[in-house]
């Protein structure tokens, strides 16, 4: 349990140290969206649209996961704050019991259920039938996503990003090799299509599962998974839940938001909804390294929380802030220099460029203001407040932008959707603030 440089180490080269291979990680992750979707929109604008309606069901089985691992990395990181060896390996055991359970579950549930999903949003045979060759596949692989997460946070729990950063980066990496050769039959494999992205995004998930697992008996981190402490216990899983069920409802927010936004904008164009996946698939360069910093803090927080080390606590929350604000600030300039550049990775139609260039104009308004948001709901999580950090991805994703667009694009058409983005942004920073003031006082 010799992890007291969490309470101990100057507080920016901590959160560097502990942030920045997950960023790295992230932008590789990001790559690996752009790269996969780059291929698929190759196969026909059909294909990209496909995987768009798929898209949001693909992020629900992810959110569920991450989510329920946010939690186990929560509890980790209290546990050993406050110097519990024997808790922190109930958590790390019950955790892996209670993520191959969940992930079962859903394999079963979405791949029964696409079908109709599907067609709620299409009435092109060729893209429903995309679509569940696309889902088949991916969702198969969903107990390995689960075991790749599982890992991932708690070894961050214990601050072993640097493996947590190689496992993950060796995920994308084998994705994004393999994705052109099995979707166009280079080398030794068959023209596979849809099908071959699919099956390169599930071996991405289970090498890095595997390398873990490697790792993990190679060199050991300090939590240990006990089989003799995979007896589910009431108390346990009750704080598992507490955090990993909020997470998960944040992370799935997204994906509620994205079928509604695809069922107005539908209404005005198909053209619309491509833009909207295409939007999603290139935020996650922004949101992701984002989500980078936010996995370096999360353990600190709750390490120095269950330490007692509240002045820490507060000054890890504010250099966080700092460091997501730069990035932010990084995506917005972007965003409003080169949009058409970014569009035209995924076609050539240039009514589809021009309507995503005024999209990505209009969104990005939001991005730096919604560093509040972000930073608040992580640092929320870290502490193991669950529930307020839930209330400010509802506002973010539900609460406020669906009537908003809903709104918006009965005054000014498809484009009052994109305004939507940013007005919510700005409404939900401060709500963030006041809900994150009042929960650490």
């Amino acid at each position: 349990m010799n992890q007291t440089y969490m309470k101990e180490q100057k507080i920016l080269p901590l959160l560097l140290k502990m942030s920045l291979p997950m960023v790295i990680s992230m932008m590789v992750n990001s790559l690996y969206n752009i790269v996969d979707s780059f291929f698929v929109a190759k196969i026909s604008e059909n294909a990209m649209t496909a995987l768009s309606l798929v898209f949001p069901v693909q992020n629900l089985i992810s959110s569920v996961m991450i989510g329920f691992a946010i939690g186990i990395n929560a509890v980790i990181s209290f546990f050993m704050g406050a110097q519990n060896q024997k808790q922190a390996d109930k958590a790390a055991s019950q955790g892996m019991l209670l993520s191959c359970i969940h992930a079962v579950v859903l394999t079963v549930i979405c791949i029964a259920g696409m079908p109709v999903f599907l067609k709620m949003f299409t009435k092109d045979a060729e893209i429903v039938s995309l679509g569940l060759k696309y889902s088949n596949i991916a969702f198969a692989f969903s107990i390995m996503l689960g075991i790749e997460l599982m890992f991932e946070k708690v070894f961050q729990a214990v601050g072993r990003m640097n493996a947590s950063m190689v496992c993950l980066m060796t995920g994308c990496i084998v994705n994004i090799v393999l994705d052109p050769m099995m979707i166009f039959g280079i080398g030794p494999f068959p023209a596979m299509g849809i099908e071959g992205a699919a099956l390169a995004t599930g071996i991405g998930q289970t090498s890095a599962a595997v390398l873990y697992i490697i790792i993990y008996i190679v060199k050991p981190i300090p939590v240990k998974f006990r089989k003799s402490e995979m007896r589910i216990e009431g108390s346990m899983a009750k704080r598992l839940y507490s955090i990993g069920m909020p997470a998960s409802l944040s992370l799935a927010l997204p994906s509620i938001l994205i079928s509604v936004l695809n069922v107005i904008l539908a209404a005005y164009s198909a053209v619309y909804v491509f833009v909207l996946g295409v939007y999603y698939k290139l935020q996650t360069f922004l949101y992701l390294p984002a989500n980078g910093v936010v996995q370096g803090m999360r353990p600190l927080m709750g390490y120095n929380y269950g330490a007692g080390e509240h002045e820490r606590v507060r000054k890890i929350y504010k250099t966080s802030m700092v460091l997501i604000f730069a990035i932010m600030a990084a995506g917005t300039i972007l965003c409003l220099a080169i949009p058409g550049s970014l569009i035209g990775l995924f076609t050539n139609n240039p009514d589809t460029i021009s309507a995503g260039e005024t999209a990505l104009r209009i969104i990005s308004a939001g991005f730096i203001v919604s560093t509040v948001s972000v930073t608040s709901a992580g640092a929320l999580e870290g502490l193991g407040k669950g529930f307020p950090s839930l209330i400010i991805s509802v506002c973010r994703y539900v609460a406020v932008i669906i009537p908003v667009a809903f709104i918006m694009s009965r005054i000014v058409g498809a484009v009052g959707v994109w305004h939507a983005f940013w007005i919510t942004e700005v409404i939900t920073s401060v709500i963030s603030y006041m809900v994150y003031r009042k929960n650490v006082k």
